[in-house]
This record gives structure tokens, sequence and C-alpha cells, in this order.
């Protein structure tokens, strides 16, 4: 359970001044120049020392994806670019850091930036966050007028630029190389790596891309080191981490909570506890609508972090938590999932093109029942010829719900279809 001494959102629900002497007021911006006087290489050490994994899914140790980039230019400039296309289904955290505590995620983009050597840095925000595009680019507006960016940023020496991009509301952009494309002014389809963006990432340059909450937990990680947030959560686990908590629960919430807590603790403390107690629990997706669902009952003892969930054969992903209880119809619930993927994938890849629309209509085959056993075997083989044979990861965000509905719920689906035959015959 996070104490609230340990909090790095301090305004995450809006209740306080989210200006530039509102955040300052509450400990942001605080000696930021210092922190950059320190250097590149301690910066980075002490990001790895931290054990902070990226927040946009993937989970990849962000100080050693920074220690990527060139140490010394080669002529081109070097980019920081921000994940902030929040398009997951389930997912609605990085929101929440844009509307409230903007300035947290602007003073991790001049540190974050300064230590991968990049003098500019590109948010791209989603297409639907109109709102949250107003109040960032207001932040940053203030910080340019305060001093904080721009020529001499905070008086460290240090030259920044800060610009933020709206994208127009694609899924696929939120694939990194895709968003670099569409920041490029191209079609938001991915790129074959390598190479790499720290090696050619935005107009070929060296270039890293990080989720909104992995840069706005940077500056609080470096005012009071590496070793207290490593102090939090699991080994391998370490740190606070946003959950957006929807579906059946009493309260849905996006908290900040420790890492490593429990879903009932989570559920109980934060959530008020699950719609109609804890037996009508059906099933949960722990991290955002491409990660396998998991049974209730699997559930209720489960750790919430990055190894614990892969153990229960899910994934922490985005900590979107989707909650569903025993009214869910889940074949048809996954099925809208399929329609979802189906609808944004950029059709670049055969496996991914041809397979989201064939698995799709088979899911609206089942839900009505209309359907033989063995077709469900047949789907579950077909996608594990979507899943790892694309460019992206949207084959694999489209092939992992209907995998996990297979192997939790294939008696649903059977008893579905059962039923349909035994109505027919009756019928008859």
């Amino acid at each position: 359970m996070l104490k609230d001494e340990n909090r790095i959102f301090t305004n995450l629900y809006g209740m306080h001044d989210r200006t530039l002497a509102g955040a300052q007021a509450r400990g942001h911006w605080d000696g930021t120049a210092g922190i950059i006087k320190k250097g590149r290489n301690w910066i980075i050490n002490e990001m790895k020392a931290s054990g902070l994994r990226g927040r946009g899914g993937a989970g990849f140790p962000t100080g050693l994806k920074w220690s990527f980039m060139p140490k010394e230019s080669d002529g081109r400039p070097s980019y920081l670019v921000v994940n902030a296309d929040e398009s997951e289904p389930g997912t609605c955290k990085d929101r929440e850091i844009m509307r409230h505590d903007p300035h947290t995620l602007i003073e991790g983009c001049l540190i974050a930036s300064f230590a991968m050597n990049a003098n500019a840095c590109y948010i791209y925000i989603r297409g639907e966050y109109i709102r949250e595009k107003e109040a960032l680019q207001a932040a940053i507006d203030e910080c340019y007028a305060a001093g904080m960016v721009g020529k001499n940023a905070c008086k460290s020496g240090w030259d920044f630029d800060i610009y933020l991009t709206h994208g127009a509301g694609a899924y696929i952009c939120g694939e990194e190389t895709a968003l670099l494309e569409s920041l490029e002014g191209k079609k938001g389809m991915p790129r074959m790596k390598p190479p790499f963006p720290a090696g050619a990432g935005l107009y070929g340059c060296p270039t890293t891309v990080n989720n909104v909450e992995s840069i706005a937990v940077v500056p609080t990680i470096l005012r009071r080191g590496g070793g207290w947030f490593a102090g939090m959560g699991r080994p391998n686990n370490a740190g606070t981490k946003l959950f957006a908590i929807s579906g059946h629960v009493n309260n849905p919430c996006v908290v900040e909570e420790e890492m490593s807590i429990s879903f009932e603790e989570l559920i109980e403390k934060h959530c008020g506890g699950i719609r109609g107690g804890w037996d009508n629990l059906k099933a949960v997706i722990p991290g955002g609508s491409s990660v396998p669902c998991v049974r209730g009952e699997n559930m209720r003892d489960a750790v919430m972090d990055f190894d614990a969930l892969k153990e229960k054969g899910s994934s922490l992903g985005t900590a979107a938590v989707i909650v569903m209880d025993q009214s869910t119809d889940m074949i048809k619930a996954i099925w809208r999932l399929s329609k979802f993927y189906k609808h944004e994938s950029c059709g670049q890849c055969t496996p991914c093109r041809e397979g989201t629309g064939w698995m799709m209509r088979v899911m609206a085959r089942l839900v009505k029942g209309d359907a033989s056993v063995d077709e469900i075997d047949m789907l579950l083989d077909v996608t594990k010829q979507v899943e790892g044979h694309t460019i992206c990861a949207l084959g694999d965000a489209a092939a992992w719900p209907i995998q996990g509905l297979i192997k939790n719920f294939r008696d649903e689906i059977e008893d579905r279809i059962a039923h349909k035959r035994t109505t027919a015959v009756a019928a008859e």
C-alpha cells in the first residue's frame, strides 16, 4: 500500500491548482537545474538504479532504453518523442496526468531530453484528447514564459524546445514507429526494425519514444533517488504505478499505487469492491484490452505487476484493469474487441489485414452459436498464425483476447453452440 509521502502525482484528481505556481508549491520544478548539472551519465545511472520499466505496456527498462542513444552526435540532432496516443480500450491514466498534473510531464521531458542529448521533444497526443491538449499546451506556454523551457532552460545552460502535436485518432499511431511516421506527416504505418528509433527514428535521427507516465515520474525519481523508487514493489517490478480500473466495480477510478499490490487490495481499497460481491466476479482483463483475460477465481489473489501477471497467463500492460461480473457475455465482449482491432489494423501486413477480419467474423458467429465445435480450434490456430507474424504488435493485440477467451471460457462457447443446435432441432 502506497504511503501518501511517496505519491508522485499530487494532483491526479484535479483538486488543486494545475498551473506552474501550483505545481511548484507541490514540489515540482524544484532544483531542476541542479539535476541537469549532475550530467547525463548520473541521470541515466539513477534511472537504471530506480528499476523503472516503461509504463506504456511493454515494460522495457527505461534507463537502459535511454542508454541506447548515441553518446556523441554524428552531426544529426537527437529527439525525445513522448507517446501520448493513449488509444488502448480501457486505458485512461495518461489523460489524468496531462489534464491535472501537466508540469510533471514537461519537467520530465526537459530532464530526459538532456540525458539523451536532445534539444527538442515532441509530444504526440491522441486525436480525441481535446481538453488534455489544451491543458498541456497552456502549461507549456507557462513554462516558456517563465524560462523553464526554451533558451537556457531553468538557467541550466541547456537549450530545449518542446512541441505538442495532435494526432487524428488512429490506434495504430500508438505503436512507436507508426507514431514517428505520423509525426513526419505520412500515413501512420509501422516501420520495419532494425533500424530501431535510437539509430534512425524521427527524420532519420536518433530518437527515443517513451510513454507519458514513464517520463512524468522521472523528476521525482531523480530528486528522491533511484533507490527510493526501487524500494517499492517487488524486485524487477519497482516503483509506483497508475492503475485505471473500469467495469463492474462500485467506484471505477484511476489511482496511483505501489507496484505489486494485490488485486484484492486494489479493488477493495480504491473501488469499493466488486459489484455484487466477490462471488459475482467473472473475469478480469488486467492490462488494457490487448492482453488475455483471466478468470475471476484466479484473479483474486493476483499480484499486480509485470512478472506475476505473466505467470497468470496475462500481462500488466498499461495497468488498465477491466473488471467483468457474471452478467457479462464473455464471447460478445471479446467479439467487440476483435471488431476494434479489425477496424484499427493499418493493413500493411497480410496476416493482420486478412486475419483480423477473419477472426472477427468467426467471433460474430460464435456470439450467436452459429458454428461447429471444431471451429474453436481452427480459430485458435489462426490466432497463432497472426500472432508474431506482423511488423508491429497489433496482430498480437488482436490474437491475445481471443486466445484468453478460448483458454478460460471454452465451455461457454461450446455450450452456446450446443444450445443453438438443440433449439434448431426442437424447432424442426
